[in-house]
């Protein structure tokens, strides 16, 4: 019997020693393969992860007769193999194709001032598609850091087929996008908040696209020139979101832009200052929209754009520049009405208080020479001579804002707008209701703390203000003070800037101000829907690109964006957002302080929030006085 017994016990040794080299190979692999498919590798890459996987296998035996520390190292080697092979093998970078070009139809030649371009027919042949349209030189070599120049001209018949690169920016792996799309239960979030991971990006990126229904160059329709959003560090004029097809239907012709972003795009430095024509540095982001602004005035017209009836829009970093914009004597003239989104730069709150306002340009240069040391670059010679790819890379961690430079901006934007020196055309702006709520995502933001430490903030921040300033915002419990958190971001950095806005155009102004407070709860997941208004979420209403976002969207939400986006574009029509059939809203005025609520219900309201902001209104006053 005793053979018999062996044997069994021989054999369960086998299967044991057997286990040990394919539990953990099971395991690497299948985390691997996830990560590969989460991330979109290319086919390089998944070759890649099958030969290594034949390849272990092929060991195992050797593998399974190393000594324990080696088995280890081994599995370590194996991990850190796939790893790289993960995060170097992702799709080679593209420019994007406006869509699939199979049986598209070319537009005929329309003239530019630096030469003939040739777009493309929408499917239904009702709107011609113009990317990639250089309006200035690219920034590159010894224009970097420097204001735009004029773009070379070019012989022949340029063909626009695809968008032109990206500005340079930083890239969230789409393993990031996926994990987050786990917890919500959708990825639509941050699949239209950035660009594709494949996407080319390079410093040559000063191009603008055009949508137009005009059938001739002779129909004079209105122009809407959109700015993407991003912390003036992200975003491209080619993300769905900011497509024009669908306003271009709608009578206007649409116009969206890339401008140069982050340290590329508002940098400061005293030699930087000392070479420019006009002593000073920083805002070239900002100088970009206005050569392109400059560009649609000569140009527009070719496309059926009428160059003057032009309005500017955007959303967050997007608005605020629509804000400098208005504020700045170099755009005078470049536009005739305005349209802000959740973004504005009226708060005198400094970084270190959680504010993120303008820099005055002293201050900017401080941060740009502490920013040059930490590169141990000597002259901006030398740091011309770096890679874009590695300026991001430094500047990561970098806060760079538009600064107020005495020529973009000769003060700040609130004491232009109190002064009433702004370019006076009409507006409409406004906010959404939960535009903080992304503070409570576990990425990108994860920023809210306990309910003490927000107490303390308030009261620091606030001084004699922070005891009512609580009563709006309670801090009794964790979950109260979270959601005083997401409410106070809101209100402050968002709902009291734009109502500003809105406060300051009516009282200094000739202009009529019209005021709107975004509140509609797009459908899909539970967690998605705790989200409630966030920030960006009327985009794609208020241009009527609901068929580019995968959420279940009912008849109330298609209604909601036909409505929106007929007010913008009555708006750059006329500088009126009512027209036939469309619920009325009244021009703002701050003794009545009436907002069109956009959501649900699309009916005029007491602006929401009012004895919280008038408390801001306090605080800020103080400031300014300081």
């Amino acid at each position: 019997m005793k053979p018999s017994t062996n044997k069994k016990t021989n054999s369960k040794d086998k299967k044991v020693f057997q286990l040990i080299f394919w539990i953990p190979y099971a395991l690497i692999i299948l985390l691997s393969g996830l990560f590969l498919l989460a991330n979109d590798n290319s086919v390089i890459g998944w070759a890649i992860f099958v030969i290594i996987a034949i390849i272990v296998v092929s060991l195992k035996r050797f593998i399974l007769l190393m000594k324990p520390i080696f088995k280890i190292l081994c599995w370590i080697f194996l991990i850190v193999l796939l790893g790289f092979n993960s995060l170097f093998t992702n799709p080679f970078p593209l420019n994007r194709p406006l869509y699939s070009m199979e049986g598209r139809i070319a537009t005929d030649a329309v003239k530019t001032q630096n030469g003939l371009v040739s777009g493309f027919y929408n499917k239904d042949k009702t709107v011609r598609e113009f990317t990639g349209i250089p309006y200035a030189a690219p920034p590159v070599g010894e224009l970097r850091w420097k204001s735009p120049q004029p773009a070379k001209s070019w012989d022949g018949v340029r063909q626009l087929d695809h968008f032109s690169d990206a500005a340079m920016q930083s890239k969230s792996l789409p393993v990031f996008s996926k994990f987050l799309g786990l917890i919500l239960g959708t990825d639509e979030l941050l699949r239209n908040s950035s660009i594709k991971y494949n996407e080319k990006v390079s410093e040559d990126c000063l191009y603008l696209n055009v949508w137009s229904g005009a059938k001739s160059s002779s129909e004079r329709l209105p122009v809407i020139v959109y700015i993407h959003g991003g912390s003036f560090v992200y975003g491209s004029g080619s993300m769905d979101v900011y497509n024009g097809e669908n306003m271009a239907k709608k009578g206007v012709v649409f116009v969206n832009l890339n401008y140069r972003l982050g340290i590329f795009g508002f940098m400061a430095n005293p030699e930087l200052t000392k070479e420019s024509e006009y002593n000073s540095s920083g805002n070239y982001g900002i100088l970009d929209q206005i050569a392109a602004l400059k560009w649609i005035k000569n140009n527009i017209s070719e496309f059926g754009g009428d160059p003057d009836n032009v309005t500017i829009a955007g959303e967050s970093a997007g608005a605020g520049s629509v804000n400098i914009l208005m504020a700045s004597p170099l755009a005078k003239g470049l536009f005739h009405r305005a349209i802000g989104e959740s973004g504005a730069f009226f708060s005198a709150e400094s970084k270190e208080s959680g504010g993120n306002p303008e820099q005055k340009l002293s201050e900017a240069e401080k941060a740009g020479v502490k920013f040059q040391k930490s590169l141990e670059k000597t002259s901006i010679a030398d740091m011309r001579e770096m890679s874009a790819e590695d300026l991001v890379k430094a500047s990561k961690n970098q806060t760079i804002v538009p600064n107020i430079d005495g020529y973009v901006l000769p003060d700040t934007v609130y004491n232009i707008f109190e002064d009433g020196k702004q370019n006076d055309v009409p507006i409409i702006v406004g906010s959404n209701s939960d535009e903080g709520s992304l503070l409570n995502l576990p990425w990108p933001a994860n920023a809210t703390v306990s309910a003490d430490e927000f107490k303390s903030i308030v009261e620091k921040r606030y001084g004699s203000l922070a005891d009512d300033l609580l009563k709006f915002y309670p801090a009794d419990s964790k979950s109260k003070a979270i959601e005083s958190q997401v409410k106070i971001s809101t209100d402050q950095l968002f709902t009291w800037q734009m109502n500003t806005w809105a406060k300051l155009q009516s009282k200094t102004g000739k202009s009529k101000a019209y005021y709107y407070y975004f509140d509609k709860v797009q459908p899909g997941p539970s967690r998605f829907m705790e989200l409630g208004a966030y920030h960006s979420a009327e985009i794609a209403y208020a241009y009527n690109n609901l068929d580019k976002i995968k959420l279940p969207y009912t008849d109330v939400d298609e209604n909601l964006s036909d409505i929106m986006s007929s007010y913008w574009v009555n708006f750059a029509t006329t500088g009126n957002p009512n027209g036939k059939n469309l619920p009325i809203w009244s021009e703002y005025d701050e003794k009545n302080s009436q907002a069109m609520r956009l959501g649900d219900k699309i009916e005029m309201i007491k602006t929401p929030n009012k004895a919280a902001l008038e408390l801001f209104d306090i605080h800020e006053e103080n400031l300014r006085s300081k």
